[in-house]
C-alpha cells in the first residue's frame, strides 16, 4: 500500500513540526503510544505534556515511558484536556509545536468514558492559541459509536468555521472502507 494509514499519516504530520527541543501535547494519553512517539521526537531538550481523565491511561503511559527511560521528558496530568491552558506553564504558551488527540474511548478500556465535543473544542481552542506559527493539531476521530458520531459532527462544524487566514484545515480519510473507519483532521496555525 502506498497510501499511509490513518495513524502513520498522523505521525508523519507530527514529525514535520515536532523536533529536538520542541514542546508538544498528547491531549488523550490512552495507552501512551503517542506520548512515547512524541517523547522520542522532542529529544533531551524538549518536553511533552499529556492529559487523561482515566487513571489506567496515566498508569499505562507512565509504564511505557519508564520502559524507554523517557519519563523525564514528560509531565502527565490527571485531568481532561479542557484544562490544558491552566495546566501547562505559561512560559510554554506560544511555543507548542504540535498536539495530538485520539478521540473516542480508551482501547480495551471503559467504553462509557468517551471524549465529548464541548471539552474537545475547548481544548483545541486553547492549544491553537498556544501553538507557534506552523504548529499542528492532529485529531484522530473514531466515530463508530454513538457518542463518537455526535463528536465527529460537532468537530466538523467547528473546524469549518476556522478563519483560513489563521489556520489551514485538512481532512484525511479513506472513503471506501466499511465500519466507520477513523479519519484525521489536521489544523495548522498560519
Amino acid at each position: 500500500m502506498n497510501l499511509d494509514g490513518i495513524l502513520p499519516f498522523a505521525r508523519k504530520l507530527l514529525e514535520k513540526v515536532v523536533t529536538d527541543g520542541s514542546i508538544a501535547i498528547d491531549a488523550t494519553l490512552g495507552n501512551g503510544h503517542d506520548t512515547l512517539f512524541l517523547a522520542k521526537l522532542v529529544g533531551d531538550n524538549g518536553h511533552i505534556f499529556g492529559f487523561d481523565v482515566q487513571e489506567v491511561a496515566l498508569t499505562n503511559t507512565k509504564v511505557r515511558l519508564e520502559e524507554h527511560q523517557l519519563s523525564d521528558r514528560t509531565t502527565l496530568f490527571s485531568c481532561g484536556h479542557e484544562h490544558v491552558a491552566a495546566s501547562i506553564p505559561e512560559k510554554s504558551h506560544g511555543h507548542i509545536s504540535g498536539a495530538i488527540f485520539n478521540l473516542g474511548y480508551l482501547p480495551k478500556g471503559d467504553k462509557t468514558i468517551v471524549t465529548k465535543p464541548n471539552t474537545t473544542i475547548s481544548a483545541i481552542e486553547q492549544i491553537f492559541s498556544m501553538l507557534h506559527s506552523g504548529g499542528i493539531i492532529v485529531l484522530v476521530i473514531y466515530h463508530g459509536h454513538e457518542e463518537g458520531a455526535v463528536e465527529k459532527e460537532e468537530l466538523l462544524k467547528y473546524v469549518a468555521t476556522l478563519d483560513q487566514q489563521q489556520a489551514h484545515v485538512l481532512q484525511y480519510q479513506f472513503i471506501n472502507q466499511a465500519n466507520h473507519p477513523p479519519f484525521i483532521i489536521a489544523i495548522e496555525k498560519r
